[in-house]
């Protein structure tokens, strides 16, 4: 193992986790090389840039990357303020990258092929343990490692719009008209809503960000029209639990949208599925198919699929994973993370043991290790890379103390029925305060762009509705 330790631990991505990661590996004198597709620190979150979300900084700086912060005179923000993706990324992720113990190990374009065992195939069991990994990038370039740390997310990796986890029929002949999740409404890409018909498909925080915004814009742009679409028979669980709510921002978010949806500003279609998109003159026509086999057909302009996220695990190909057939998970972590089971106020405490694989030094943490479960919050992934950190340096006390301190929302008890295929949403409870649109700490959805007033609104008799996306 000696000329192992000798090789530095890769780290993929260069998001709040990845980062996380390298704050951990560098307090434990660990080598490492953080290796990120973009270019610069926090690519992904300034994607969606002009969305806040619903936790205060206090939740979304990992520990050790604030004690290396701290100790270069890091002014820090207001830790009881909600920032946006822009903030998160100008304020703490940019910041910290920055740092002269930190910046000489990261990569910008820095793309990921594949990783493997030097001479090594997933057939070959003799020797593998004490073999090098192989990491590829797209431009050729090899690079040897300890054990990898992948940190890549799912935010490249929507899942699509049709029903069946498989593409709506003519879905990839529709894709100029369509949207992912967290276009900037109000902003950058106000000019292909205003004034048109959009189509917004999902249940999940994404969707209601997008759904408000869209409604804002409606009440300035003549000729803007919302029509929202759900699998699900009722939108309860979207609207959450109003001001019973301990997330105030989130709380009141789901109160706005149903606002929206009683006045009849936000069309909502309930038990859908697409079944197929066909561009026409212009416009695209959405056949939408409900429950009971029959078919109604929607004519709009744009499709906002905000249909949550699935991980990517090709790049992993010739190792020995593990995976939940269902979740895409690690077989030990999808138990506790199923959402037709747990929502993110349920998920226990869980590190290296659960995260590890047959294949001894590799570990996908953050957003990708939850697989297709909406139920990952950033401070869940900032304790996965202190625990997996610990590991590698020989620490297993430390390693399998796991502590995981989740809120008590009174409204995060999901409905099996409606559990599936989101976004998710969740974060720490929050001290009482101005509250924005926003995702908590989950990153891949539940964000939201422009200010939003709380009010008070009791639940819908029977309301149950998960805190973490649909």
């Amino acid at each position: 193992m000696s000329a192992l330790n000798n090789l530095p631990v890769v780290v993929i991505g260069a998001g709040p986790v990845g980062l996380a990661a390298a704050a951990h590996l560098h307090e434990r004198g660990l080598s490492f090389t953080v290796l990120e597709a973009g270019d610069t620190a926090g690519a992904a979150v300034k994607q969606w840039g002009h969305v806040r979300v619903f936790s205060p900084w206090r939740y979304n700086i990992d520990p050790a990357a604030r004690r290396l912060l701290d100790e270069a005179g890091w002014v820090a923000p207001d830790l009881e303020a909600l920032p946006t993706g822009a903030e998160l990324v100008a304020d703490y992720l940019q910041p910290f990258a920055e740092l002269p113990r930190l910046k000489p190990h990261l990569r910008y374009g820095a793309r990921v092929e594949a990783v493997s065992r030097l001479g090594l195939d997933r057939l070959r069991t003799a020797g593998r343990e004490s073999t090098p990994f192989l990491v590829r990038l797209t431009d050729g370039e090899e690079i040897l490692a300890r054990a990898v740390i992948d940190a890549s997310g799912t935010w490249g990796t929507p899942n699509v719009l049709g029903a069946s986890g498989l593409p709506a029929r003519g879905e990839e002949q529709a894709a100029a008209f369509l949207e992912h999740a967290l276009p900037d409404v109000l902003g950058a890409d106000r000019a292909r809503f205003a004034g048109r018909h959009t189509l917004v498909a999902g249940a999940g925080h994404s969707a209601a960000n997008t759904l408000l915004s869209l409604a804002e814009l409606a009440a300035s742009e003549s000729g803007t029209e919302v029509t929202w679409a759900i699998r699900s028979a009722s939108p309860a669980r979207t609207y959450g639990g109003g001001d019973a709510d301990a997330l105030p921002a989130r709380g009141a978010l789901g109160s706005r949208l149903r606002e929206h949806v009683d006045a009849g500003r936000i069309r909502l279609l309930t038990g859908f599925s697409v079944h197929a998109l066909t561009p026409n003159k212009g416009r695209v026509t959405v056949v939408v198919r409900h429950a009971d086999g029959t078919d109604e057909q929607v004519v709009v302009d744009r499709i906002v699929a905000a249909t949550g996220f699935r991980p990517d695990h090709s790049i992993a190909a010739e190792l020995r994973l593990d995976l939940d057939p269902v979740m895409g998970a690690t077989r030990a972590l999808a138990p506790l993370i199923d959402p037709n089971e747990h929502s993110c106020g349920t998920v226990p405490p869980h590190g290296v043991d659960e995260l590890a694989h047959p294949e001894a030094g590799y570990y996908a943490v953050g957003m990708k290790s939850y697989g297709r479960a909406p139920t990952f919050l950033m401070a869940t992934g900032y304790e996965q890379v202190r625990s997996v950190v610990a590991a590698l340096a020989g620490d297993w006390q430390a390693a399998r103390d796991v502590q995981l301190d989740l809120p008590e929302t009174g409204v995060c008890n999901s409905n099996p029925a409606e559990s599936t295929g989101s976004d998710s949403c969740c974060s720490p409870t929050p001290a009482a305060q101005a509250p924005g649109k926003g995702l908590a700490t989950g990153i891949s959805g539940g964000l939201l762009s422009a200010p939003l007033n709380l009010i008070t609104l009791d639940a819908a008799p029977g309301q149950t509705g998960g805190c973490c996306g649909s």
